[in-house]
This record gives C-alpha cells, structure tokens and sequence, in this order.
C-alpha cells in the first residue's frame, strides 16, 4: 500500500475508534473484538498480510492451568515471519487494560521475545501501542516501564505515523529497522548463555550430591546419571509448555519429600508414554541401569525444578527456537565430571580444550549443507523411494544436522503432494480421501534418522 494511502486508513481506525471510545474501553468488548477490527487491520495498512499464515501466525491465546492453579500462556497472539524467519512477537490485549501500567501483559511479550531471541516484542489494544526491548532479561518484579523503547497513544498515530511506519513496516522489517532499534540498547544477557549458565549450575549441584550419596559410581556411570537426569527433567519441563503433559506436573512435586522417588514414578510414566530411549531403565545395552538405584537429596532437586518456573524462571519454552536448545546442549556436553577424591569436578572435555572451545553451525550453514547433501538425493524420486533414504551423522552432538534433515524432508513431501499430486487430491472423495491421506501420512513420516 501507499504510504499516503496507509495514513489515510489509518486515519480512519482512529476516527473509528474515537467515535465509540466508551464502548471500545468497556469490559465488554474483547480481545477477539479489537483484533478483529483495528489490529487486523492496523498491520494489513503497514503491508503486512494477516491472512497468509506463512507470513502472520495468530495463535491460539488460552492459558494452560497446573491443577495447583497457576496459569500459563500458550502461545503469543501474533508471530511476524518473513522469509520463514520469525521477526517478532504481538501481544493483543482489550482495550480496557491499562498496558502502560499494568505489569502481566508487559512481563508476558518480554518473556516470549527474550525465550526466542528476538530484538523487540510489541504489545498493543490499539489503544495503546508499546515497543519493548526484548533482549532485557525478565524479571518477575519488573514493572511495565522495564524494556520500553517506544510508547504510543492512538492519538498519536497520525501525529507519528512516519516514525511508525519505518519501524513496523514490513519493507522496513525486512531491512532490519528492528535490530537497528535495539543496537545500542542490548540487554546484558541472552537466552542461550542464561540457560547454558542454569544448566552448568544444575550439573554441578547434582554432580557434587550424587558423588557424595553413591560413592560406588565411577566417573563414567557419574557423568551419565547426571546428564540423564537433566535431560529427562527438561524434556518434562518443555513437554509441559507445548501441552503434551499437564502444566505444572514437575512443580507439583515440590510440595513433597523424596523427590527423586517420585520423579522416577514420573520417568517411568513418561518411558510407558513416549517409548523413548531417554526412559528406558531396564534394557542393559540402552536402558540407564543406574537411574533407579541411585540417591539423589531433595535440595538439590528443589533448586532444578523451582527455577524451572515463573516467577524464578524467565524461559517459556514452547517459543524457545529449537536451534537455541542446540547451541545450548553443545556448549554443555563440551565439559565432563571428573571424580577428585571422591569430590565431583567440572572441566572442559580434552578435546575441547585442544580445540579452543565448542563450535556450534549456524542454522544457515546447516541449511545449505542440508539442501545440497539431501536436495540431490531426493530428486526426481516419488515418496516411496525416498522412503528408503537412511541418514546418518556419527557425531550429531545436539542434532542439528538430522533435525535440517528431518525438516528438509517434511517440506519436501508436503511440496509433492501439494505440487505433483494436485490433482489427485482434488479427486479424493468419501473413502478414496481418507486412503489419499492415509497415504501422505504414512510417506511424510516413515523417515528413519539414525544416530550413533
């Protein structure tokens, strides 16, 4: 649109809103409502196209609630992708909550943009419209000021539409008006390095009691118990934020003795439910032999699980982009326990150290490699053949290679039955449809990836 033409419709959602502002404001009116009619369109006038969901995702904004009644979000109510990369966040509130001072709404887009590395969020009623810095750690007592680099009133919006429209717009989103915003105002810590800090703290905790508490495990059989149990609580946590298990389930333990006891009734649940190699205690080539026999005190696993939460915790990690959990896990299986005297000690692996550190591949690079190496396997072969493909990476590390390889494969099936198959599709009717996707389910997931 016109940059002429977009002032003047956005002129016209101001005069609308001003004309019934009472009944805008009232506590009748919903956020489905304001989106519906001034957010919507609001973005669609700076050229952005809210009914692609390529390039806008709305989301589902219900809350998840722990049976001890705490609540979570599930989701931000706007995702701005360009290119298939997510550029930032929305947050729609109605119009008669008071975003300038009230502290829920303003905590809740901080905490998606920081968890997804992004430089800015933006909450808005239409009303109001607010741009915070994202790259500010939240804090659970920070007030609705914190991060706030741009605040608008709706009167405001012709007044400063310029300045608006080069921020948010999308030609100026693609040519980074966001990250220029943010420059020279960076937070003093980022998502990846607070949780790779979390977790290191965790591993030291666990290492020094389980030394202490199983004084038979050698370093190995340490290294393994400790990792192991890390990575179960932090699937769990995840699992929980993305609505595969009940919110708050891990939490809920803290209002008992003998944690690890019942974290284990909880992992055994979790091996019945997922039939994952994670959750296997009995297989003696696979399985972890050692998690079931093991002591571990109640403290230090308070420490885990009670930062695992908000208020202590800042992560919502069901926006916590896949690749971050991966430079994360590399960065943490860099370093190993070793036993002194019966003390555990964390170092740097030997490799590592003659190395000068852990490398992680960027998401581009691994893309690229991923194109080439697959892209020329899969063509020109049907879903049947490509069925066949076996993918190994000897060192995966954190998997990110076999996850672009896992993606690239998704895409490449939903792109041969949109594409080729258009029209075979079209004919799918009554029992001949539901065998038509029976059969695009069965070849989009029958990938093997491999690891050793």
């Amino acid at each position: 649109m016109d940059k002429i033409v977009a002032k003047q419709e956005i002129e016209k959602l101001v005069a609308k809103f001003k004309q019934d502002e009472n009944r805008f404001k009232s506590v009748n009116y919903n956020e489905t409502e304001v989106r519906r009619e001034f957010i919507d369109p609001f973005f669609t006038i700076l050229g952005w196209d809210v009914a692609d969901s390529k390039e806008i995702k709305h989301e589902d904004g219900a809350y998840i609630t722990s049976e001890q009644g705490k609540r979570a979000k599930k989701h931000p109510d706007y995702g701005f992708y360009l290119d298939g990369t997510l550029r930032f966040y929305v947050e729609a509130k109605k119009p008669s909550v008071k975003l300038y001072q009230e502290q829920e709404p303003a905590l809740q887009i901080r905490r998606y943009g920081w968890s997804s590395n992004l430089p800015i969020g933006v909450l808005t009623d239409f009303e109001e419209l607010i741009i915070y810095n994202c790259q500010i750690r939240p804090n659970g007592s920070d007030s609705a000021a914190i991060g706030q680099l741009m605040s608008y009133k709706y009167t405001d919006y012709l007044e400063k539409f310029d300045e608006i429209f080069e921020l948010l717009s999308k030609e100026r989103v693609r040519e980074g008006s966001l990250f220029a915003l943010v420059e020279k105002q960076r937070g003093t810590d980022t998502v990846d390095s607070a949780f790779l800090r979390e977790i290191e703290t965790w591993r030291e905790l666990l290492a020094k009691n389980i030394a202490m508490r199983n004084q038979r495990l050698n370093s190995r059989e340490l290294n393994q118990v400790v990792q192991n149990t890390i990575d179960r609580i932090i699937f769990l946590r995840i699992a929980e934020d993305r609505g595969i298990e009940q919110y708050g389930n891990i939490e809920a333990l803290l209002n008992g003795r003998n944690l690890y006891n019942d974290l284990k009734r909880i992992f055994q649940s979790a091996h019945d439910k997922y039939n994952s190699g994670l959750f296997e205690f009995s297989d003696p080539d696979a399985g972890d032999l050692l998690a079931m026999s093991i002591q571990i005190d109640d403290k230090p696993l308070q420490e885990i699980i009670g930062n695992l939460y908000w208020p202590k915790s800042p992560y919502i990690f069901n926006v916590m982009p896949v690749d971050i959990l991966g430079q994360v896990y590399e960065r943490f299986l860099g370093k190993i326990i070793r036993l002194d005297n019966d003390t555990a000690v964390i170092e740097d692996k030997p490799e590592v150290r003659k190395a000068g550190g852990v490398y992680y591949t960027p998401v581009y690079i691994v893309n690229y490699i991923v194109n080439q190496a697959i892209g020329r396997l899969v063509e020109g072969k049907t879903p049947d053949e490509v069925a066949k493909l076996r993918i190994l990476d000897p060192a995966c590390g954190s998997g990110s290679f076999l996850l672009g390889a896992y993606n690239f494969l998704l895409k490449w099936h939903l792109h041969y039955y949109t594409e080729n198959q258009r029209n075979n599709i079209k004919n799918c009717v009554n029992k001949e449809m539901i065998g038509c996707f029976i059969s695009l389910k069965n070849s989009a997931f029958c990938l093997q990836i491999s690891t050793v």
